[in-house]
This record gives C-alpha cells, sequence and structure tokens, in this order.
C-alpha cells in the first residue's frame, strides 16, 4: 500500500486543502490497489501540492490533500478512474465518510 508518511511540504499560502475522513468496512475487496492508484494518479495532477494520510487499527483515517486551486480539486473530483473509486467506496469500503474543502490562509501558531 502506498502510505503517504511525510508532512507535506506545501507553498505559502494561500492555498486549498481536501479534508476527507473515513471509517473502513471489513471489505478490503480491492481496495488496497484502487488506494494505490488513487496516490499514483493523484500526485500527478495539475495543482496538486501534496498530501498528508493515515488510518488507525479500528479503520478510522484522515487523508488531507493540498491543492493549488478550486479548480484543480474539481478536476481532480470529477477524474474518471477517482469518480470509480468514489462510487466504490460509498458501495463497499466505507461505513462512514466526509469530504472538507478548507482554503489555508495562512501558517504558524495563532
Amino acid at each position: 500500500m502506498n502510505t503517504i508518511t511525510a508532512i507535506a511540504k506545501t507553498p505559502e499560502p494561500p492555498y486549498y486543502a481536501v479534508i476527507f475522513t473515513s471509517v473502513r468496512t471489513e471489505d478490503g475487496n480491492g481496495y488496497e490497489k484502487m488506494s494505490d492508484e488513487m496516490v499514483k494518479i493523484g500526485f500527478n495532477q495539475p495543482g496538486f501540492l501534496g498530501a498528508e494520510s493515515v488510518r488507525d487499527e479500528k479503520g478510522v483515517g484522515i487523508t488531507v490533500s493540498y491543492w493549488d486551486s478550486l479548480a484543480a480539486i474539481e478536476n481532480w473530483k470529477n477524474h474518471p478512474r477517482h469518480l470509480e473509486a468514489q462510487r466504490l467506496g460509498q458501495e463497499m469500503w466505507y461505513k462512514s465518510f466526509a469530504t472538507r474543502v478548507c482554503k489555508v490562509e495562512r501558517l504558524g501558531l495563532f
């Protein structure tokens, strides 16, 4: 599995973050292969800046991907293979999930 284990090196703000939180089902049926493919395709999308991802032993995961624009996020959301992964996720791989899109306006402590 292509696990994202480093902290993404993002540019100075502003940019956008897509936060995908999920709870996996116990049916792995093709999940790992699709996950690897999504990492490979996603990292090569125009506007992609980086990603961070973790999943615990209970199946709760969070992936944050960073993008240079809302248009880049929209293009990734509508990529044909990503649409297929979304469909399969809803049908087989996730008990629940949420997607949030945020604008990163500054770095550091407040």
